[in-house]
């Protein structure tokens, strides 16, 4: 059986590798082989996260327009979905490794994820290629690392603020994205969008659960911290329509909900 300490280990292996395709498979192994060692030791190799040199990474107003008119156009938004995931899967990666001391759930809750994430990465990849295009092709921006980047001293910052922050907003983001998509035709890209969706709920359920957790461990009553925090940290302000009803499943007491802006 491979501690959490070996695994953490493993996490922050696969985290420093920059080859996505090495990544994804090494994700795999360690969920499918109790965390065997898949990849040599890269600590102190490599910086945090580890990726490819493309796609170029710009602020988001110049990212470019995304018209589901054309092949390009969807290319574009299946690129920047895919980059989404492929940040995702460093996120549940660094989730892993940067933090000691944790219950051994609380490991086997973000491997998990990480796996999910790489299928959603692989899928929206595989697809990209259908349309003429990979991985890389076009610029990308990094507003969901950079929230990572600022929480790498907080646990509680870290979960209050990407899971049940930043990740719940797509699952506001994915519904018309996914009927843009279909409306275009694209139904295989729709398809994939269904999945994610739906495990996306599950990874904003599991940050919503470790952070109440851990806001039980510190006697702070979660509702005053989260707004403490997200003050702290500046994140992004949220603005509806709001996904009432994942959030529902993901966790979001009716106290949550309520609060969200008209």
């Amino acid at each position: 059986m491979t501690s959490t300490r070996e695994l953490r280990a493993l996490a922050l292996d696969c985290l420093l590798e920059t080859d996505p395709v090495v990544k994804m498979a090494a994700i795999a192994a360690m969920r499918a082989c109790g965390a065997a060692d898949p990849l040599a030791l890269l600590t102190e190799q490599g910086a945090i996260p580890g990726r490819p040199e493309r796609p170029e990474l710009v602020p988001p107003r110049l990212v470019g327009r995304r018209s589901m008119v054309t092949v390009e156009g969807r290319a574009m938004l299946v690129h920047a979905l895919a980059h989404i995931e492929f940040n995702a899967v460093n996120l549940a990666l660094d989730a892993i490794w940067r933090f000691p001391g944790l219950p051994p759930d609380y490991y086997a809750d973000w491997l998990g994820v990480a796996f999910e994430e790489s299928t959603h990465y692989t899928m929206l990849a595989a697809h990209l290629r259908v349309l003429g295009y990979a991985y890389g092709d076009f610029p990308a921006h990094d507003s969901l690392w950079e929230m990572v980047a600022k929480t790498t001293g907080d646990v509680l910052a870290r979960m209050a603020l990407v899971p049940r922050t930043l990740e719940a907003r797509g699952l506001d983001a994915i519904p018309p994205l996914r009927a843009k998509l279909a409306q275009a035709g694209d139904m295989d890209a729709a398809h994939i969008l269904d999945i994610i969706l739906r495990d996306e709920v599950g990874h904003v359920e599991i940050g919503n659960r470790w952070y109440n957790y851990l806001c039980e461990q510190r006697a702070l009553e979660p509702y005053e911290t989260y707004a403490l925090l997200a003050l702290e940290y500046a994140a992004p302000v949220l603005r509806g329509p709001f996904n009432l009803e994942a959030r529902r499943r993901a966790g979001f007491t009716e106290a949550e909900l309520a609060a969200l802006p008209g």
